[in-house]
């Protein structure tokens, strides 16, 4: 590993850690504060926040957990390092935000039977709009860390907070009509309506999470950009067998590299240098893998080649 992954890779740790305590914290704060409105209020909407919260504070320890693992450098029994941890625990996140739905649905399923009047509003809009402030605020630092990182796990995790805000405003808007239109069966509504859109982005999160379990190719356009990278330089002749795959906070880049067949293996192994410090000024979190091959000899995979114009 070059030092610029090494030092990519140490922020990228630390970034990563920071983000999953800032989550576990924010989530036991807000269990606190959902625990006195709901006590207060009896609201069912109130109710799902709390379970919800309950449930981030679980997943948050869950991805505190993994990332420290996926963090973990390679060793002889995993010489790809631990990444898939970090899948993993997003596979667990999305089952927990799951089950956490399925939940709700069958308390607020309740409360429209046995309609239940909500006291004290004015404290659980307080709380919820106190929610709000906080996990806002944790969203955009998990945000940050995601575009620095690359993180999937952190990337979950923001997406549920993030859904945490919306499932908030929902509340406030049912506690406001539910106490001013005196409208009882508002609050499981709300609490019905917030559980099926909790259960579509555990969704989300179950795909992002199988995609890197199982492999998954980066986009179209991300592959072509490293191609392009590869070509750009001037005694490469052509690439194939171009594979990628994201494993926590590594990615993995492979590729055949074609050159003149007259050079000798030392130069070879000096322009595969020179390419793969290309690759990492644009990716440095990759760990990359080049076969030299003489140029025009028979492939069974897709090539691509230079123009003869360029």
């Amino acid at each position: 590993m070059n030092a610029v992954s090494s030092n990519h890779r140490e922020r990228t740790a630390q970034l990563m850690k920071r983000a999953a305590y800032a989550a576990v914290l924010t989530a036991l704060i807000l269990i606190a504060a959902k625990l006195s409105a709901w006590a207060y209020t009896g609201s069912v909407s109130i109710l799902t926040t709390l379970v919800d919260s309950l449930l981030d504070a679980g997943a948050s320890l869950l991805n505190l957990l993994a990332i420290s693992h996926a963090l973990t450098p390679a060793d002889n029994e995993h010489r790809f390092g631990h990444g898939k941890a970090e899948g993993l625990a997003a596979l667990a996140q999305s089952a927990f935000i799951t089950g956490s739905a399925i939940f709700l649905i069958l308390e607020a399923s309740q409360r429209l039977t046995e309609p239940h009047e909500v006291k004290n509003t004015g404290i659980g809009i307080g709380v919820m709009i106190f929610s709000i402030i906080m996990t806002f605020a944790l969203t955009r630092y998990q945000s940050y860390v995601v575009k620095q990182t690359g993180s999937v796990a952190i990337q979950a995790d923001a997406l549920h907070y993030f859904g945490d805000i919306v499932v908030n405003i929902s509340v406030i808007f049912s506690l406001m009509i539910g106490h001013y239109l005196d409208l009882p069966w508002v609050d499981p509504v709300f609490a019905l309506a917030i559980s099926f859109y909790i259960l579509t982005y555990a969704w989300s999160i179950f795909k992002k999470a199988l995609d890197m379990l199982m492999d998954r190719e980066l986009l179209d356009d991300e592959r072509e950009k490293i191609e392009t990278l590869i070509l750009n330089h001037a005694e490469v002749l052509g690439v194939h067998d171009l594979r990628t795959r994201v494993s926590g906070p590594d990615l993995f880049i492979q590729f055949h590299l074609e050159l003149d067949g007259h050079i000798s293996l030392a130069h070879s192994y000096e322009i595969a240098e020179e390419v793969d410090q290309k690759i990492c000024v644009l990716y440095p979190h990759a760990e990359i893998i080049v076969l030299q091959e003489p140029y025009g000899i028979e492939v069974r995979k897709t090539v691509r080649r230079k123009n003869n114009s360029d």
